[in-house]
Formats: C-alpha cells, sequence, structure tokens
C-alpha cells in the first residue's frame, strides 16, 4: 500500500459546495484507478466516484449524478471531488483510494489496495 491523504472536508449547510482532495507523494498516480467512497454511522462503506488513471473516464453512483465531480491533475498527484447542491444525506466519512493494478475503477472495496484516512464531511439543514 501507498499512504493517501484527504483533505477538504468540513461543515456545510444544504445545498453549499466542498471541494476535497487526495493526494499521494512519491509515485506517480497517471496509471492508478481511482475512487471516492463514503460511510454514514450504521451504514456500510458505499462508492460514490471513480476515475480513471487518465481521468478520461468516470464513473458515479446515481445518487451524486450531476452534482458531484471527480477529476485528477496528475502533475500534482491529487484527485479531487467538486460536490455541489450537498444534501444531508451526503453526510459521512469520505475515503479516498487507488487500486494500484488497474486503470479504470470499479465499485468494489476490496479491489482497491491503498486508503486515506479519511475526512468528515457534515451537510446540515
Amino acid at each position: 500500500q501507498v499512504p493517501l491523504v484527504e483533505s477538504g472536508g468540513g461543515l456545510v449547510q444544504a445545498g453549499g459546495s466542498l471541494r476535497l482532495s487526495c493526494a499521494v507523494s512519491g509515485r506517480t498516480w497517471s496509471n492508478y484507478a481511482t475512487a471516492w467512497f463514503r460511510q454514514a454511522p450504521g451504514k456500510e462503506r458505499e462508492f460514490v466516484a471513480g476515475i480513471s488513471g487518465s481521468g478520461i473516464m468516470t464513473r458515479y453512483i446515481d445518487s451524486v449524478k450531476g452534482r458531484f465531480t471527480i477529476s485528477r491533475d496528475n502533475a500534482k498527484n491529487t484527485v479531487y471531488l467538486e460536490m455541489n447542491s450537498l444534501k444531508p444525506e451526503d453526510t459521512a466519512v469520505y475515503y479516498c483510494a487507488a487500486d494500484l493494478n488497474k486503470s479504470t475503477p470499479t465499485t468494489t472495496p476490496n479491489n482497491y489496495d491503498s486508503w486515506g484516512q479519511g475526512t468528515q464531511v457534515t451537510v446540515s439543514s
């Protein structure tokens, strides 16, 4: 595994926006499929968004389509999750993850090799 570091979480009112960042040091992200997962209290960890190593292919869970955008800047070894029109049900700990063996993202947590420590996102009514 390689360490990933998330940042950008916080408290925001419903309808607001946040941008999460996930950075890795010591190696390139250019060939790593990367994804964001989230876990709310009492719920299992769920896939939110994923992006291919090149940044061309993306996928999203239906509940965030049109509101969230995943992107990456491989020159900075950073992946982003732009979250707009946030809803209280988006409240969770958000984790970034990298699959070191694939270039396209999957939705299964077990496929990912490296995980960040998580960043809390809280959306108030």
